[in-house]
């Protein structure tokens, strides 16, 4: 067992314990008020919030600047991410890119080398989790911190979904609410927290990256291609994480998308030198 954050895990974070408790609760009584309704407008509030907002927002543009859009842009990824309930952005990027500066070493806030149930839950009930101090959200995210608009929106950051679930609410019921709140937002995070561990327990390396991740290619349908893991962490500023014809990557479609509409610009890709680095498959036939 390793000791990379199980040794900074502190009590039971009451207040985030309490909020997922409610959420999985309703998420199980939404099932119990299925409506063709709340279906339909789950599905794409679903790809709102982890493909617009957690996917090209949060991940490929805030924390890897993978690519660049107007500030207009950027804080509406911002705002669609919020709707994911994954903490205000700027923790969200100090989470990750301590993560990648970390991973599966001491200081990784999350590796299952310090247990899988640690890896996908337990470091948000538990320690710091995305809860970081001013100072190291300076040290990791100074780019975000001097940006007022960033910082009021991750103060802010459960707003839009109070919003969203009252007009929800006002305008299907508690059928569409529930469905498009609580059973949406308990299914994205774990969806995300499938990154977090699956991604570093099951799959397959392309790339010599010196840590456990992989690309995993059901976590990668589940959350718009960021379960192409391995190539990530080998390729971390890349905007594209489906390297192959066939691994999936419905992020990087959508970033291309914004390349389309004058939107997107400076994206990064992996140049072909970095592509013919000596693979996982190379190293085991050498």
């Amino acid at each position: 067992m390793g000791t990379t954050a199980r040794s900074e895990k502190g009590k039971i974070n009451w207040l985030t314990a309490s909020f997922m408790v409610i959420f999985h609760v309703a998420a199980v009584i939404a099932l119990f008020m299925f409506s063709w309704t709340g279906a339909l407008i789950m599905l794409p509030l679903f790809w709102i919030s982890g493909s617009l907002g957690i996917g090209m927002g949060f991940h490929r543009l805030l924390t890897h600047r993978s690519y660049k859009t107007s500030k207009l842009v950027e804080y509406f990824l911002t705002i669609c991410g919020a709707l994911a309930l994954e903490g205000g952005a700027i923790n969200w990027v100090v989470t990750h890119r301590i993560h990648h500066a970390n991973t599966d070493v001491p200081g990784d806030p999350h590796s299952p080398r310090d247990g899988r149930w640690w890896a996908h839950m337990g470091w948000i009930l538990r320690g710091t989790a995305q809860q970081h101090e001013e100072a190291l959200m300076w040290r990791y995210a100074p780019d975000l911190m001097k940006d007022r608009v960033h910082v009021w929106l991750n103060r802010t950051y459960f707003v839009p979904l109070i919003v969203c679930g009252l007009a929800l609410l006002a305008v299907g019921g508690w059928s569409v609410m529930m469905w498009g709140i609580f059973l949406r937002v308990t299914i994205g995070l774990h969806i995300t927290w499938l990154v977090n561990s699956a991604t570093h327990i099951w799959g397959s390396q392309r790339f010599i990256t010196n840590d456990d991740s992989t690309n995993n290619w059901w976590v990668a349908l589940l959350s718009f291609g960021e379960g192409w893991h391995n190539n990530h962490h080998a390729h971390p500023r890349s905007a594209r994480h489906g390297l192959a014809w066939y691994e999936v990557d419905i992020n990087w479609i959508g970033i291309r998308a914004l390349r389309a509409l004058g939107l997107a610009r400076e994206i990064r890709l992996p140049g072909n030198k970095r592509l013919g680095a000596k693979s996982a498959e190379l190293r085991k036939a050498a």
